[in-house]
């Protein structure tokens, strides 16, 4: 499994790029707060907010990007602040911990701005716990928050901006599941709920490390919108947290805070994690386990009694996700899916007409955005299906028509892809026949997103060889959009689920 995650595609080296600089960034940003005589608590917590605004800062531009960043301290200190003042106030501190969880998730509405400065936010809070931050350490948190920012940030717009070069499309926003919250209200619900659930049983396991219970629920309600991928990201977040703590028990305890091994053991996990995100939830939870477990070691409280109760805590955090997307405002995995997949779609035809417009002779239109929104989508849906395409599904038929579906998608981005590459090209040809393959193109998108269902759509009869390169292409798209016919036609419809 390993294996499968670092032989994943990665066009252009991005997830390389990703890694390779999250590295450098951190590890320039602690490199400093040790010259400028920090203590280890303000260099990790430095270290964290490096790490953190080369993750979760992810606006479309470079310009944006920019600002996001500058704004994390706004969203971060003053909440560092209020955790340090509240750290001998139990009750006040579970209460504001729990706003904060909320607030942090209802930010999201704001895209990835507000994603950022909700994580930014919530982790401060987290950083306080793990450390046990009082007032007198502010100044000095402060000094290396901002020192780590500044180090981070030069790496990421300065050294290394390769964002100038590979222009990051948008995150595509959540869809909206009628007769439903809008889904960062129904979300910051769950996740207050489901953080207090967590937070109470975490505080019965240990009145000392009950914080990380609390993450465990947080961080599974990243990216997700439906029960279904909420279950298979809580399992994937224990299987990746056993599996890091048995490497803890052969690596991390051994070493016991020893600097240089631990140090590279560190920028190996802070690699991990960056490169695994895009692939591998589990995998990525490994490493953030043994990066943990050798920040533990540093501090020098690890045990393997730590290790343990790291795994029971994360189990009682993933849990109160769990019951809090079955319980509270639930939605379900075909509704969800259901939606992705039609926004999906409907960027096909989007490609489509602006690749036949820049075929047509128009300087205006560009596939090239709409086919990089239309890769994102695909990872959306993936992530959608993900429940029925487990492993452990008890749903065969299902799983069928999931893993048809997605197949026929890629199909569509393949095609997509392709005939925007020959839009590209400026000697490129435009035949008559395009707009009629684009007119048929933009009727099955039609019927497959339509409320009732594909239900009576049939593709016309097709030549077998088309000599148009760009024809061909569209002719491969409507045989993928046709496939797509009986396996959406089978499936329960978004309206459906809603009634």
């Amino acid at each position: 499994m390993l294996k499968r995650v670092f032989v994943a595609p990665d066009p252009g080296r991005v997830r390389l790029r990703f890694a390779s600089r999250a590295v450098l960034g951190i590890g320039l940003a602690v490199a400093l707060c040790g010259l400028v005589g920090h203590s280890l608590v303000a260099a990790i917590t430095g270290g964290l907010a490096a790490l953190l605004a080369l993750f979760t800062v992810t606006d479309p531009t470079v310009r944006g990007q920019a600002v996001t960043t500058a704004l994390l301290p706004v969203a971060g200190l003053p909440v560092l602040a209020v955790a340090a003042v509240l750290h001998d106030q139990p009750l006040a501190r579970d209460l504001i911990f729990l706003a904060v969880m909320g607030a942090g998730v209802y930010a999201r509405r704001w895209g990835p701005r507000g994603h950022a400065l909700g994580v930014f936010a919530f982790m401060m809070f987290f950083a306080a716990q793990f450390l046990h931050t009082v007032p007198g350490q502010l100044p000095e948190l402060y000094a290396a928050v901002a020192l780590s920012l500044c180090a981070s940030s030069t790496v990421r717009f300065g050294l290394w901006c390769y964002e100038r070069r590979l222009p990051l499309p948008a995150q595509p926003a959540p869809p909206e599941v009628r007769g439903r919250l809008r889904v960062t209200t129904r979300q910051a619900v769950q996740a207050t709920l489901g953080g207090a659930f967590a937070l109470g049983i975490g505080q019965v396991l240990s009145d000392e490390r009950w914080y990380w219970a609390v993450g465990a629920t947080w961080w599974v309600f990243v990216n997700t919108t439906s029960r279904g991928e909420t279950l298979v990201r809580g399992f994937r977040r224990v299987l990746g947290t056993v599996i890091g703590i048995v490497s803890g028990f052969a690596v991390a305890i051994p070493l016991d805070g020893a600097a240089v091994p631990t140090a590279l053991v560190v920028a190996i996990g802070v690699f991990g994690i960056f490169y695994t995100a895009a692939v591998s939830y589990s995998w990525m939870m490994f490493f953030v386990t043994v990066m943990a477990g050798m920040l533990y070691g540093a501090l020098g409280v690890l045990d393997a009694a730590l290790l343990w109760l790291r795994v029971a805590e994360t189990a009682v955090g993933a849990l109160g996700a769990v019951l809090a997307v079955l319980l509270v405002l639930p939605v379900t995995t075909h509704a969800i899916t259901d939606a992705w997949i039609q926004k999906a779609l409907r960027c096909v035809h989007a490609c489509t007409a602006e690749a036949a417009d820049r075929l047509a002779g128009s300087t205006l239109a560009d596939p090239a955005p709409r086919v990089a929104e239309l890769e994102m989508l695909l990872g959306r849906v993936r992530l959608s299906l993900a429940p029925l395409v487990h492993p452990l599904s008890p749903l065969p038929a299902r799983k069928a028509r999931a893993r048809q579906v997605i197949a026929l998608l890629d199909d569509c981005v393949r095609e997509v892809r392709g005939l925007a590459s020959i839009a590209a090209d400026p000697d490129a040809s435009h035949d008559a026949r395009l707009s009629a393959a684009c007119s048929r193109v933009e009727a099955a998108v039609e019927a497959l997103t339509a409320p009732e269902g594909p239900r009576g759509f049939h593709l016309p009869e097709l030549p077998g060889v088309a000599v148009d390169p760009a024809l061909a292409h569209l002719h491969g798209l409507e045989r993928a959009l046709a496939g797509l016919v009986s396996p959406l036609s089978h499936a329960p419809r978004a309206a459906a689920t809603n009634a």
